[in-house]
């Protein structure tokens, strides 16, 4: 079924994008649906198709609809208008897509069509909205990765001119990127597959833990018309993959027991409308439930999940400085505190989707990935070929966070287009993939520490407990970071923390934007408020008091000579700090039972791995026409990596940042620029484009003869040469090319120097620690305990901000994620398995958010350049519940801070 011209058959009538069109499809079918495979209109994103999200809207008549909600016919005789077709044809909307770039309102681009859509029907209605008006509008649209204020800008801005100007280190340019975002021309994992590709369907355990058995699949199979039937035993490979080098414990397909609720026993593959349709509960298949531990308090009760990991332990971590516990006996103050917090789902918009095709003797996948070497070499381990058969071509990701890093939806159709030698593709659902996915570890934090009279903090003990779920993913990252980070940016002499990685029959536990250190802050943090309160001084006085300084060591003894800038970020928000108390005071002093808070935190991150080598490599060339190329392996999953290498790259060359053409990722013909997690690809692929720019640049002086001020042009088949003391002008065709490819060519490669752990911990885990200090200001109800955020102050030392434009969207949009953390967000195991039972924040629950850009530069970063990912949400959470404490004077310590918890704390309260 297909669209076709109105004349030839019969089916739905509709006027598509300005043109009479019919889509000849099931009239019950959904729009999404229908548009998507049947008419091409690959702008309509689904990311639920429950009318959660809102990514699919289009306007019906002028007015939005979720199309994932409505039936195609519904629109018989309709006119409907996506975003590709309203940008080509609509003059506001094509104004509406530069604000959106000038603003960069999109990031990882898969909710911008629906929310461009719906502020476009709003300012058809009114041309310069209020920013209450822009709100409501797009309040049935879900953003993960920007916080939303940019896009509320974007729109009050939509009449606006201009774009900020193209430059290299220090330009707020617009993304390089950014406008096949805007315009709906984006492509990403479900948007690739060729037309002829089968569809492939996972069943999975209905259990968190069962023996199983498979019956007669290819009878199976066969009544049903499909083309294949996968499980363990057609994995030609070693049926186990992992991130972590000995930590690889995850098979395929499991094999005779499953180990969580949602693992994948095997796999159908067929024509998409048979395998759509499929009732998957008549799969033969029989399970045996089995007793199962979801908490680790209960994981000693069943049999060890992994061989060689005795009590369901996967790993601990230590660090250990002075004397914590005899300095803690002899503090004048010592406050304590349990605290936790539960799984937390990554709510990317763009489910997990990837089609692979045969070429020969080799596979190409294609994807969204945060880790396409990674997910080479993992699909290569799995189907038994060597690395070099595997090609993995990243497509535009909808968003990941760290759990995109891990395999996920990959290695089936890679495995099923193996054997069939056609193209497979699949694309999760909504259920399938929050069930399934990795998800931020739940924690069991104890916590004491102790300061003297001075208020010097003098020792900190902690012990923490993380569910890592039924295999290892990046739970060893997590159990050795935290430890490292959870005395918090501050002067801890006698420190010890020690954590443990806990197996349960849980989905695994993996990477999200922090790797436990959120979790860490979420007790280091109210505990310093708690003692600033016991000694009567100011709290963000008290943490300046403590802060790390350059020259200082750390917990595991590294010395910083410059780039520690906590300080600098505590003395950033002081002058707010100061207003918003007194605010406060004057609110409070009014009476009544709402309640206003003021709370801070601060917060750091060692950006890149954690002791261990984690090199990027970049690769760049002139062509004979005069062309530089960069080949950028490092992919952009929203946060804005393409255009920030592209103006490290530029500047370190010597050119317009316009003039660079950008090549890849893609595992065949772009070098390994590492995974895209740990704040690491500003910091470390930046400094190889620093380099790989700097080497070329030396070559073309070295071919002048001219001096390093010299000024360069390449164009037009020349390389221009100009200083002071003349030009030079050198032909490209009269040079002896580097390659096929490149008359001259440069790759260079970075890696962090860092040193290995001693047994207390100590040695010099990370060459460059991010820092961060955040402002929450509430309000509290009393009587009901919600909480209304009313603003976000957020300081953030960056080192040199490349991209300040970038760098705003990406603290707004981690300031988000932990509002969600804070107050809302708990994923829980069988429950809520979808976006309205799983809540993540809309429009409505972010506050302003100012940022505060401190740059006090690095020694190892590119320019003086940190990473800043993960940083931006770390204070985020612990800031709003100081604030809410200092509302109300109530401690919600098991979060999220839903309001039947912040009441009952006040309920609970010492009279």
């Amino acid at each position: 079924m297909a669209l076709t011209d109105i004349e030839d058959v019969a089916g739905v009538s509709l006027v598509l994008n300005g043109k009479p069109a019919r889509i000849v499809a099931d009239p019950v079918e959904r729009l999404s649906l229908a548009l998507r495979e049947r008419a091409g209109v690959r702008d309509v994103k689904v990311g639920c198709d429950a009318g959660d999200c809102g990514a699919c809207t289009v306007l019906v008549d002028g007015r939005p609809v979720c199309s994932c909600t409505t039936a195609l016919g519904q629109v018989e005789g309709a006119h409907v208008e996506t975003l590709a077709g309203l940008v080509a044809s609509d003059p506001k909307a094509e104004a509406l897509a530069r604000a959106f770039q000038r603003h960069q309102a999109a990031q990882c681009g898969i909710c911008t069509p629906g929310m461009m859509v719906s502020a476009l029907a709003l300012l058809r209605e009114e041309a310069e909205p209020c920013e209450e008006a822009v709100r409501d509008a797009l309040g049935g649209v879900l953003c993960r990765c920007t916080g939303y204020r940019k896009i509320i800008d974007a729109v009050l801005d939509a009449g606006g001119t201009g774009m900020p100007a193209e430059g290299g280190v220090g330009a707020a340019m617009a993304r390089i990127d950014g406008w096949p975002k805007v315009t709906g021309t984006e492509l990403f994992g479900d948007d690739v597959a060729p037309a002829d590709a089968l569809t492939l369907r996972l069943v999975r355990s209905p259990h968190h833990r069962a023996r199983f058995t498979l019956g007669d699949t290819l009878a199976w199979a066969r009544a049903r018309g499909l083309d294949l039937v996968l499980s363990a035993a057609d994995v030609p490979g070693e049926n186990c993959f992992g991130v972590i080098p000995g930590f690889e414990d995850q098979p395929m397909f499991a094999e005779g027991e499953a180990r969580f609720r949602g693992e994948a026993v095997a796999a159908v593959v067929g024509p998409a409308d048979i395998v759509n349709a499929l009732d998957l509960s008549d799969f033969p298949v029989v399970y045996e439930e089995l007793p199962a531990a979801l908490l680790p308090a209960d994981a000693g009760g069943i049999p060890n999940l992994h061989e060689g990991r005795g009590d369901n332990v996967m790993c601990r971590g230590f660090v250990r400085r002075g004397e914590p516990e005899a300095a803690l006996e002899r503090a004048a103050v010592v406050v304590a505190g349990d605290f936790s917090t539960g799984f937390i789902e990554h709510g990317y918009i763009e489910p997990e989707a990837a089609f692979a095709r045969r070429v020969g003797d080799r596979i190409e996948v294609h994807c969204c990935t945060q880790a396409p070497v990674m997910n080479r070499d993992g699909i290569a381990g799995l189907l038994g070929l060597p690395k070099e058969a595997v090609r993995v071509v990243p497509t535009a990701t909808g968003g990941g966070f760290g759990s995109k890093l891990d395999l996920t939806a990959q290695p089936y159709v890679a495995l099923a287009a193996w054997i069939l030698n056609r193209p497979v593709r699949v694309t999760y659902s909504r259920v399938e993939s929050i069930a399934t996915s990795t998800k931020r570890h739940p924690s069991e934090i104890r916590m004491r520490i102790g300061a003297d009279t001075e208020g010097r903090i003098v020792a900190a003990e902690f012990d923490g407990t993380f569910n890592t779920g039924a295999y290892a993913s990046w739970g060893p990252t997590v159990a050795n970071r935290v430890p490292i980070h959870a005395s918090g940016p501050y002067r801890t002499p006698n420190y010890v923390a020690r954590s443990a990685g806990i197996h349960t029959n849980t989905a695994p536990a993996g990477a999200f934007r922090g790797f436990g250190v959120p979790q860490s802050a979420l007790a280091q943090e109210p505990l310093y408020d708690e003692l600033a309160n016991r000694l009567g001084i100011d709290r963000l006085e008290f943490r300046r008091r403590n802060a790390l300084a350059n020259g200082d060591p750390t917990v595991t003894g590294q010395v910083f000579e410059r780039g520690m800038g906590i300080i600098e970020c505590f003395d950033a928000l002081k002058p707010r700090w100061d207003r918003a108390l007194a605010e406060a005071e004057a609110v409070n002093a009014g009476g009544g039972h709402v309640r206003r808070g003021v709370g801070i935190a601060g917060g750091w991150y060692g950006c890149g791995n954690t002791s261990m080598s984690n090199p990027s490599t970049i690769r760049a060339g002139v062509t004979a026409e005069g062309r530089v190329v960069l080949h950028q392996g490092a992919t952009d999953i929203g946060q804005g990596s393409n255009t920030v290498i592209a103006q490290i790259f530029a500047t370190a060359l010597g050119v317009p940042v316009g003039t660079v053409a950008i090549v890849g990722p893609d595992t065949d013909v772009t070098p390994d620029a590492g995974k895209t997690s740990a704040s690491r690809q500003t910091f470390v692929t930046g400094n190889a484009a620093r380099l790989c720019g700097e080497a070329l640049r030396a070559r073309l002086l070295r071919l002048g003869n001219v001096s390093d001020a010299a000024e360069i042009e390449i164009a037009d088949g020349e390389i221009r040469l100009s200083d002071k003391d003349g030009r030079r002008n050198i032909a490209l065709s009269g040079l002896a090319p580097d390659s096929a490819t490149y008359v001259i060519e440069a790759v260079e490669t970075y890696d962090p120097p860092t040193s290995p752990l001693d047994e207390n911990g100590q040695g010099v885990p990370y060459a460059v620690f991010g820092t961060a200090a955040q402002i929450a200001e509430l309000e509290v109800d009393m009587k009901l305990g919600t909480v209304q955020l009313l603003r976000i102050t957020a300081a953030h030392d960056v080192g040199k901000a490349i991209n300040p434009l970038l760098v705003e969207g990406q603290v707004q949009g981690g300031v988000a994620q932990g509002i969600g953390l804070a107050l809302m967000e708990e994923f829980l195991p069988g429950r809520t398995e979808n976006l309205h039972d799983y809540l993540i924040p809309t429009i409505g629950d972010v506050p302003p958010i100012e940022t505060l850009i401190v740059e006090t530069g690095d020694m190892h970063g590119p320019y003086g350049a940190k990473g800043l990912g993960e940083h931006c949400l770390i204070p985020t959470a612990p800031a709003i519940l100081n604030a809410i404490a200092d509302a109300c004077g109530a401690r919600v310590t098991n979060l999220p801070a839903t309001p039947d918890k912040v009441l009952a704390a006040i309920r609970s309260r010492p009279a």
